[in-house]
C-alpha cells in the first residue's frame, strides 16, 4: 500500500494522447487498491491545468503528445507544481529522452513494454522520494553520454524539421540568417550528418530532439 500520509488513496494523472491506450492504462491502475485515476489529458498542453484542478500527487506522461511534449510539460509541472511527482512512461525508450527528463525535473522513466504492476510500483516510490529508471535504458544513457547540442542548437534544428528555410527560422526563432546557418551547421556537425534532414533524422532517434 502506499505511504500517504492521511491513508487516501494516490491521486494520478494519466496523459497519454491515444485514447485507447489511456483508458486500458487507467483500467489496469484502478485494479490496484491504492490508485485513484482522478483525471486524464490527450495533450500535453493540458497536463498542467488538470493537475492544479484536481490535486493530482502523481501525473503519468507519455512523451510524444500534441500541444507539448511530456518532458516540457514535466518541466511547466516542476514550476507550477512542484509537490507533484513526475512518471515518464514511454514507447521511445532512447537515451537521449531519458536525460532531458530527468533535466526536466522527471522522478521516474519507465518504457511502455514493462508490466502495469511495475508502473504502480513505480508511482509508489516516487510518491516516497525515490527516482525510479529503467536499469537498461540508465546503462544505454552512460553508454551514450551526454547530448552535444546546445539548446540553441536543439532550438534552431527543431524549427528545421518541417522543412523551413533558414529565413523563415530566423524570423521564428528571432535571430539572424546568419547565425541559424551557423546553429545549424553545427548540429550538423555534432550529430555526424551530411545535411540538416539527416541530422534531424539522428537527433530525434537518439532523442536530443
Amino acid at each position: 500500500m502506499s505511504e500517504n500520509e492521511n491513508g487516501s488513496l494516490i491521486r494520478v494523472l494519466l496523459a497519454e494522447d491515444q485514447g485507447m491506450v489511456r483508458e486500458a492504462l487507467a483500467a489496469l491502475l484502478g485494479l490496484e487498491g491504492d490508485i485513484d485515476v482522478v483525471a486524464q489529458v490527450g495533450r500535453g498542453d493540458e497536463v498542467v491545468a488538470a493537475v492544479l484542478a484536481n490535486d493530482v500527487q502523481v501525473a503519468v506522461l507519455d512523451i510524444e503528445m500534441p500541444g507539448m511534449t511530456g518532458i516540457e510539460a514535466a518541466a511547466e509541472l516542476h514550476r507550477s507544481a512542484p509537490r507533484t511527482k513526475v512518471v515518464i512512461a514511454t514507447t521511445f525508450g532512447r537515451p537521449g529522452y531519458l536525460r532531458r527528463a530527468m533535466e526536466s525535473g522527471a522522478d521516474a522513466f519507465l518504457v511502455k513494454d514493462a508490466p502495469a504492476s511495475e508502473l504502480a510500483e513505480a508511482i509508489r516510490r516516487v510518491l516516497r522520494g525515490e527516482r525510479v529508471i529503467d536499469p537498461a535504458l540508465a546503462a544505454a544513457a552512460l553508454a551514450e553520454g551526454a547530448n552535444p547540442l546546445t539548446q540553441r542548437e536543439r532550438d534552431v534544428l527543431g524549427a528545421a524539421a518541417d522543412g523551413a528555410v533558414n529565413a523563415d527560422i530566423a524570423k521564428r526563432l528571432h535571430l539572424s540568417e546568419g547565425t541559424v546557418r551557423n546553429y545549424l551547421s553545427m548540429a550538423i556537425q555534432k550529430t555526424e550528418a551530411r545535411n540538416r534532414t539527416e541530422a534531424v533524422r539522428i537527433a530525434r532517434e537518439k532523442g536530443w530532439l
